[in-house]
């Protein structure tokens, strides 16, 4: 049955993995000790388009916006990540009748969703910041983290959940067989 709770949790597990598309992960905020401008950089999932902002140096704006798409920097490899992990959270609530192959995707998800956190946080986040501080040759970054960041750690909860679920189901289904 597709209302089971083990569905409920895969999907809320499916809404985390689209957040992390709609918002950023994190905001990088930096003072240049020349101009003393402050420069914010935000790390999307997919770079949204940004102002120039060597128009916005020249102008000395208060605040410049560092561009994701001028840094060149790629997020392709967290973009399939999470697009395996959203579909596996997919596949996986169709699977009802199947219990023991849904167990098994929903492990697979939970361990592609530990990857996608690793390589966010010890990857994405790292090298992107080293590369706003490069370029701008500023003095301390700080870091201010959002929803695109909380989200896939939200969502291996809520695998964690739906396999406890299906266990649960399995279990009593082999207890009742056990009873015929």
């Amino acid at each position: 049955m597709i209302q089971r709770i083990q569905s409920f949790w895969l999907v809320l597990a499916l809404c985390c993995m689209v957040l992390c598309f709609m918002f950023p992960v994190a905001k990088y905020y930096c003072e240049m000790s020349s101009t003393h401008q402050r420069v914010e950089a935000q790390l999307d999932l997919v770079a949204k388009d940004n102002p120039e902002m060597m128009n916005q140096l020249l102008d000395l704006d208060p605040v410049v916006v560092y561009s994701q798409k001028a840094s060149g920097f790629q997020t392709w490899p967290l973009i399939v990540v999470n697009l395996l992990v959203a579909a596996l959270a997919l596949v996986c609530i169709f699977l009802y009748k199947n219990r023991v192959l849904q167990m098994r995707l929903v492990a697979v998800a939970f361990l592609l969703n530990v990857v996608y956190v690793f390589l966010l946080f010890f990857w994405a986040v790292d090298k992107y910041g080293d590369i706003v501080w490069r370029a701008l040759d500023g003095d301390e970054m700080q870091v201010a983290w959002f929803v695109g960041a909380y989200a896939p750690i939200v969502s291996i909860v809520f695998f964690v959940l739906a396999h406890r679920a299906i266990k649960r189901d399995e279990e009593k289904v082999r207890a009742a067989d056990r009873l015929r």
